[in-house]
């Protein structure tokens, strides 16, 4: 007949191992959701910043103004602006020409030609700015300087919807912290159990002069395994997951526009990020744990 002492202990074994069970699965869903995250957030900066780099200030020239002397001091004026990267000249005939290109029909194109003898279009300058938040500040200046008879930059539409991808990558990384807590909360729990199982070894080797460095180190450990294996099972899931969607789209989502990072060296970084975020957590979730209990124990 088992004695009482002993099933206490098998029942002790039990809950340890089924919390660190328990953690590791909190870790692993954790870091799936980040891997997600990671890849999400990444090709979203990305396709941001291509569309904020794409958008150009067209500048339209007034018609009184439409003379080297006058065009050469506007460029100026426009190229002194703060956050101005270029700023390049197109004469009425080619904008002429690029408006006739927007008709895919040749019959169209072809009516539409005679127009270009009483040319109806100005000439303009196309302005890149170095960064695409300050479109809207570079338009209002340069709408002020004499000689501009319009300003366009693509419309508020377009500074809206890059608005709310950033604010969708704010709200994900917002969830990803929070479920980042969680797994902590989880190892830190885990890491009591086993303390609770070893009380009496820590009270023998604290008598003995162990420092607190030696007595905590062995939970910490214990605690970064537990992480690193939580972050086994994403890291191959990511791994397969991306170079299968690579090869199924072909690198390409939806349309041009949205390009997917070549698998290498973009999938190991997610990788390392992934293993380096599992033993953090459990570090961090431990140590505390630890120290906790040798602060209360003093």
């Amino acid at each position: 007949m088992i004695s009482r002492p002993i099933k206490e202990g098998f029942r002790g074994v039990g809950r340890h191992w089924g919390m660190a069970l328990s953690s590791a699965i909190a870790v692993t869903i954790t870091l799936v959701i980040i891997s997600i995250f990671l890849i999400f957030s990444w090709h979203l900066h990305t396709f941001t910043k291509s569309i904020e780099y794409s958008m150009k200030i067209a500048v339209l020239i007034d018609s009184e103004h439409e003379d080297p002397t006058s065009e050469q001091l506007i460029k100026k004026s426009i190229e002194k602006l703060e956050g101005v990267k270029s700023v390049t000249f197109s004469s009425k005939e080619d904008e002429f020409q690029y408006y006739l290109q927007q008709y895919d029909d040749k019959a169209m194109q072809e009516a539409m030609a005679p127009f270009g003898e009483d040319n109806p279009m100005s000439d303009a300058y196309y302005v890149e700015v170095e960064n695409g938040d300050l479109i809207q500040h570079i338009s209002s200046e340069i709408r002020a300087i004499e000689g501009v008879a319009d300003v366009d930059y693509g419309g508020q539409t377009t500074i809206d919807m890059v608005a709310a991808m950033e604010t969708i990558r704010r709200i994900g990384a917002m969830f990803v912290a929070a479920l980042s807590v969680l797994a902590i909360f989880l190892i830190q729990n885990t890491i009591k159990l086993t303390i609770g199982a070893r009380e009496d070894e820590i009270t023998i080797m604290r008598n003995v002069g162990a420092t607190n460095g030696f007595i905590r180190s062995p939970f910490v450990c214990e605690g970064m395994i537990i992480g690193f294996l939580g972050s086994l099972i994403p890291i191959a899931v990511t791994v397969y997951g991306y170079y299968a969607l690579y090869q199924r789209t072909q690198g390409v989502v939806f349309s041009n526009l949205f390009h997917l990072e070549t698998p290498l060296p973009f999938i190991t970084y997610i990788a390392g990020i992934l293993a380096f975020v599992g033993i953090a957590v459990g570090f961090i979730g431990s140590w505390l744990s630890v120290t906790k209990y040798l602060r209360w124990k003093r």
